[in-house]
């Protein structure tokens, strides 16, 4: 079939269904000579050869999506990237992010590998990210994928998804679901590298004694008192960078854990993630 026989409405209905460009659906169509599926098919190929030219380029701009099952013991939060903050804002694009977010907490696949074998509509996600560099132009990719499980898991989205924070809560009482957004603000507000100070790696620890050590060499402390002014700062450190000790936000005579045993002595947050664009 030639291309002068490729009629303007199979054009349109490939493009409506891949959301590829014009003269995209109509090269796939020709030399597809005509056959639809094909013509996806070359589309989606296009796309992932796209990826793989774009794979070096840097795609900080996004949409996060944290979402939690209805039995609020499960959550999930999913970064869609992108390269622009132009695509990021596109309501198709965002809400893109959404599908593929209630799908994983649908199935709550374990690796980033299993999500993208999952299907949205019948197409498997790898393929859906392929499809969509062949239409927007950009690497687009699920960049980050974290999940959590808990006997309460509450989720916050930040203002213009930036970011998406879970935390996990020790009771199953949705009495306290208020309190664990409250902390899940914290997480956006605050950024804690860890839950408590036993959770820190000790390559942060190390680090932190050692840039402790230095500055007070540059102060012109004593060598003999570096290491206990560097543990000093160290507890600094923990009490500004771990979750539970950091004062909280809302109520700066508090920390959060103090937060939280205000509303039952037993209550603590078990763990969070934390997903930012960037």
């Amino acid at each position: 079939m030639s291309e002068f026989t490729i009629s303007a409405s199979a054009v349109k209905d490939l493009r409506d269904i891949t959301g590829a460009g014009m003269m995209d659906c109509k090269n796939a169509l020709t030399e597809a000579s005509g056959d639809f599926d094909k013509a996806i098919e070359l589309l989606r190929l296009r796309g992932q050869k796209m990826s793989e030219k774009r794979a070096d380029r840097d795609a900080k701009e996004g949409v996060v999506i944290a979402l939690v099952n209805d039995g609020q013991n499960k959550g999930i939060i999913v970064r869609l990237s992108c390269e622009t903050d132009f695509v990021a804002k596109n309501d198709d694009f965002i809400n893109l992010t959404k599908e593929i977010a209630q799908l994983v907490l649908n199935h709550f696949p374990q690796t980033r590998e299993e999500l993208y074998a999952l299907e949205l509509n019948g197409v498997r996600i790898d393929n859906v990210m392929a499809e969509q560099v062949a239409k927007i132009g950009e690497k687009i990719e699920v960049s980050d994928y974290q999940f959590l499980t808990a006997p309460l898991v509450t989720s916050y989205i930040h203002m213009g998804y930036k970011a998406g924070v879970l935390v996990g809560l020790n009771k199953d009482d949705k009495a306290y679901v208020e309190a664990g957004r409250d902390v899940a603000m914290q997480v956006a507000a605050m950024k804690p590298v860890a839950l408590d100070k036993d959770d820190v790696s000790q390559d942060i620890i190390a680090k932190e004694i050692e840039i402790g050590k230095e500055i007070a060499r540059q102060e012109g402390k004593a060598e003999d008192m570096l290491e206990k002014i560097a543990l000093g700062k160290l507890n600094k450190f923990f009490k500004e960078s771990t979750l539970l000790n950091q004062v909280f936000v809302k109520d700066g005579k508090i920390s959060v854990a103090e937060y939280l045993k205000s509303k039952n002595p037993e209550l603590t947050a078990t763990a969070f993630r934390h997903v930012k664009l960037g």
